[in-house]
């Protein structure tokens, strides 16, 4: 008769032992992940936010009264913004604001100076990646109006920005 090796030489032990500190190490390290990174996609004031959409929304329809769009490109080689703004009103300067979908802290805001008939010209950041939301509207506080639009970049291409209202129908 043979007697079983002790315990510790053994396969199954082992590998049920490696199972538990695994577990145990990979949720530790989740939770310090958890605690240590912010939720950037939560807004904390959501009740605001809320009421904020219909001031939102009527700035759109203003736009659309104003029959107002535009063609906004960015040259990739020299970071120039380029906007042709089509319709009933023609401000000295627009302010473009360029939305980072996931991260609030890449947002920026770039002033766009009126060159001629409708033409605004500004300066882009260097090195403009991935996708972005753009808006576009007349002064910095309290615009009577926005264009909405978004576009991916490096790009050669022109991006519509349009009153973005929901359609009716």
């Amino acid at each position: 008769m043979t007697t079983p090796s002790p315990w510790y030489k053994q396969f199954w032990p082992w590998f049920l032992l490696g199972l538990l500190f695994t577990s145990i190490f990979g949720s530790s390290t989740l939770a310090v992940m958890a605690i240590r990174t912010a939720d950037g996609l939560v807004q904390e004031d959501y009740y605001e936010h809320g009421r904020a959409i219909n001031m939102v929304l009527a700035k759109q329809q203003r736009a659309e009264e104003l029959d107002l769009v535009a063609n906004l490109r960015i040259d990739p080689m020299t970071s120039d913004i380029i906007v042709q703004l089509d319709g009933a009103e023609r401000p000295e300067r627009l302010y473009l604001k360029l939305l980072f979908p996931t991260v609030g802290d890449r947002d920026q805001e770039i002033v766009l100076e009126h060159v001629r008939d409708g033409r605004y010209l500004g300066q882009a950041p260097d090195n403009l990646r991935y996708r972005w939301y753009l808006q576009l509207h007349p002064s910095a506080e309290q615009p009577e109006w926005r264009l909405v639009g978004e576009g991916s970049f490096p790009s050669d291409e022109e991006f519509a920005l349009t009153p973005g209202l929901p359609s009716r129908g």
